[in-house]
């Protein structure tokens, strides 16, 4: 018999036969899954029905497939910015219509005995905005009491009318949590979530966690110590909660952060694999064999990681120096249609960092932290400032420019530079709460700038980092 494990490294190995290619980036509409969902109405596998409507009047689609007697329900987006698991969602339902390779008894077990609903994105007119919220401003996982959202009623009666036994629900969370105080990424995490404020463990819990206990044995494979457990707080309005007390066995997957994967493709990899992996012990029953203590051992999130962490840099304040660390993250703002986005970065922490880590950290030990210099040379727009002269000006320790013409905030600017308005002149060194642009000099010389939270090593070639400048 093939251990999880295997079956998982299989699954990792093939992933890339089955990935919509269609879906490449985070920042994508209903229009763009509509052609998806269109082209399997023909195919006899699924049932495809309209479930409702949006508060701004957008269908959502449910696809069912399967044919087993084990019901499960599979949500993503019901916060509109959480898109990672409605890739890894067509992947698999691209990887379940495949055939004739060596995943048919794989496929045709998990077929059998379960019956799959697919709601690939809950709320649509927040993915339109690529916002948390719907249409009404509404957190529609804290709805589940009130009903005031059509997305929330339409989750519930789904729940009600069809009485699966499992229910997954999927989600995205902010890319810097850890692994309990480690420095390592909480790029999944887990929760069965409470049904009561005493945390009480009945049989449709339990299930919960046995589950989880073996798609983390499977995550251990590819992310070794970088799987969480979410907070098991009670929250009563929420929808994992209630589910799980109205008697469906929850699961709730989390996608946070993965070094180099800006637009979690890596971890959309990560969720095809988990949730085939939880679809098949549910259909061939494995999870039984599980351990709720094992559940337990997963370690809880924490915050213990910056973007960027500078350690050691000295400021100089009226001829006082000291050394402190600087906590920075890089914040994503979108554009103006919400197909893409740039980077506002901030520095969010000052003092006594030791206990925390970065993605990205940066030894600032013998280095001096100031504000950089303001270019002289007005600008009347940007058509004449390309990467080799906005280099030659980063590497003269000029880190702001100024334009005589305001830009729109939310233009992409892809040049190492911070462009003001109004002001001619910065001094001193930056400190909490300001933007992550400043130099670090050695005497009197510019070794290092740092522009909206990225390092330049100015001794070195300029290289190209996605860092949208703005105002």
């Amino acid at each position: 018999m093939t251990k999880p494990t295997d079956m998982a490294r299989r699954l990792f190995d093939i992933h890339k036969n089955y990935s919509e290619a269609t879906l490449i980036k985070r920042r994508f509409k209903q229009n763009d899954i509509l052609p998806l969902i269109e082209k399997r109405k023909e195919n006899p596998l699924y049932q495809i029905q309209s479930v409702g409507e949006s508060f701004e009047g957008r269908n959502i689609q449910m696809l069912k497939i399967g044919t087993g007697k084990r019901k499960i329900l599979l949500w993503t987006q019901m916060h509109g910015n959480e898109p990672t698991a409605t890739m890894a969602s067509f992947d698999i339902l691209n990887f379940l219509e495949g055939k004739n390779d060596d995943f048919d008894d794989f496929r045709e077990e998990i077929l059998r005995n379960t019956t799959l609903y697919f709601i690939p994105m809950l709320n649509p007119d927040g993915a339109e905005r690529y916002q948390r919220r719907n249409a009404q401003e509404i957190d529609i996982n804290r709805d589940a009491l009130a009903l005031q959202a059509p997305e929330s009623r339409i989750l519930k009666n789904l729940q009600q009318n069809l009485q699966p036994e499992f229910g997954f629900n999927l989600h995205d969370k902010d890319p810097r949590y850890s692994v309990g105080s480690s420095s390592k990424l909480a790029t999944i995490s887990f929760l069965a979530t409470a049904y009561d404020q005493e945390r009480n463990v009945n049989p449709v819990r339990e299930k919960s966690m046995q589950l989880i206990a073996g798609m983390n044995r499977v995550m251990q494979e590819f992310i070794p110590q970088q799987v969480g457990r979410w907070s098991e707080d009670f929250e009563p309005r929420a929808f994992g909660d209630n589910i799980q007390k109205w008697g469906t066995t929850l699961i709730l997957i989390e996608s946070g952060g993965y070094a180099g994967d800006p637009e979690k493709q890596y971890i959309r990899k990560l969720n095809f694999i988990a949730l085939l992996s939880g679809l098949n012990a549910i259909a061939n029953n494995s999870f039984i064999k599980e351990s709720r203590a094992d559940y337990y051992k997963i370690p809880e999130n924490s915050r213990y990681i910056y973007d960027l962490l500078v350690k050691n840099a000295t400021v100089n304040i009226g001829g006082k120096t000291y050394q402190t660390d600087l906590g920075i993250n890089r914040n994503e703002v979108n554009t103006a249609n919400a197909n893409d986005f740039f980077y506002r970065s901030i520095i969010e922490e000052y003092g006594d960092l030791s206990i925390y880590y970065g993605t990205e950290e940066f030894d600032a030990d013998g280095l001096i932290l100031e504000h950089g210099r303001v270019y002289p040379e007005h600008f009347t727009d940007l058509s004449t400032l390309n990467e080799v002269k906005a280099w030659s000006i980063l590497k003269e320790g000029y880190t702001y420019i100024q334009l005589n013409q305001e830009i729109e905030s939310v233009t992409p600017i892809n040049i190492p530079l911070h462009i003001l308005y109004n002001k001619t002149a910065l001094s001193g060194s930056p400190t909490l709460d300001d933007a992550a642009t400043f130099v670090l000099k050695e005497g009197d010389q510019v070794k290092y700038a740092v522009v909206n939270g990225f390092v330049y090593d100015l001794e070195k070639e300029f290289k190209r980092i996605k860092n949208r400048v703005i105002k």
